[in-house]
């Protein structure tokens, strides 16, 4: 895929988590823990309980970067602590916590991300007192 081409796909896919954006297929890998979310529906779930269950949130760009076929999107996820996240029940607390991840796209559509999210600043600012 053309620089233009991936810029389109990811900027796209950045607006709303849109999961048409994302391969049938596709693994996303959460860096700091291993974990992996495989095909797009299981996706689409993990991100809809992040960004609106665990946390009302969003993430806010910061910076990014575009190649052939890859991306990087740097970011803070903004929001307030909602639902359960890592054993933590609903606080209320505001967070704003350092993401990036990185994306490889092929074929109109994203195969693979690797998500670094700072999560033990994430349960340091819904567990701090």
């Amino acid at each position: 895929m053309s620089i233009d081409e991936t810029k389109q796909v990811l900027e796209a896919y950045w607006q709303d988590h849109d999961p048409q954006h994302v391969a049938e297929n596709a693994v996303f890998t959460m860096q700091p823990t291993g974990e992996e979310i495989r095909g797009r529906d299981a996706i689409a779930k993990h991100l809809a309980g992040f960004y609106h269950g665990a946390l009302e949130a969003r993430a806010v760009r910061t910076n990014a970067l575009f190649a052939d076929g890859q991306g990087v999107l740097e970011a803070r996820v903004q929001g307030r602590h909602t639902g359960v996240f890592a054993g933590v029940p609903a606080t209320g607390r505001e967070v704003d916590v350092p993401l990036c991840v990185t994306y490889d796209v092929s074929g109109g559509k994203i195969q693979r991300a690797r998500i670094y999210l700072l999560v033990n600043v994430l349960l340091a600012q819904i567990t701090s007192a």
